[in-house]
């Protein structure tokens, strides 16, 4: 529910985008940025979001795809990752991050902490 928001919604997507779907946002009051030819460029998505809107942190909870876009853009300076105590071990669910070739080396990440809770979750943190 977003009447009782501050923030009116954002939508950030590449330049591909139709007119028709602009005109529906700018009729909506829903405010966009549409930058990169092909794909939504990170880096300056980021840049704008900074520099108009005044952003200065940002939580990506995103799936995989996004996660490792973010990732590979060298956008992500923290992995913050709530992991419950079960498994799901079902089929084509997803993983934290996916999508680099095979080759792609290991990002390597510094552990900065860990807090376990009443329920055997932990919350685990890392510095890239």
């Amino acid at each position: 529910d977003n009447s009782n928001s501050e923030r009116p919604p954002l939508i950030v997507m590449s330049e591909k985008v139709s007119r028709e779907y602009l005109a529906y946002l700018d009729d909506s009051g829903i405010s966009w940025i549409a930058c990169g030819k092909e794909r939504i460029d990170l880096v300056r998505a980021c840049e704008i979001l900074a520099s108009e809107f005044g952003v200065e942190r940002m939580g990506i909870v995103g799936g995989p795809a996004i996660n490792t876009g973010f990732l590979d853009a060298g956008l992500l300076d923290e992995i913050s990752i709530l992991m419950g105590a079960g498994i799901d071990a079902r089929r084509e669910m997803p993983s934290v991050f996916d999508g680099f070739a095979m080759d792609h080396p290991l990002v390597h990440l510094k552990l900065t902490n860990v807090q376990r809770f009443d329920s055997d979750a932990i919350w685990i943190r890392y510095n890239v």
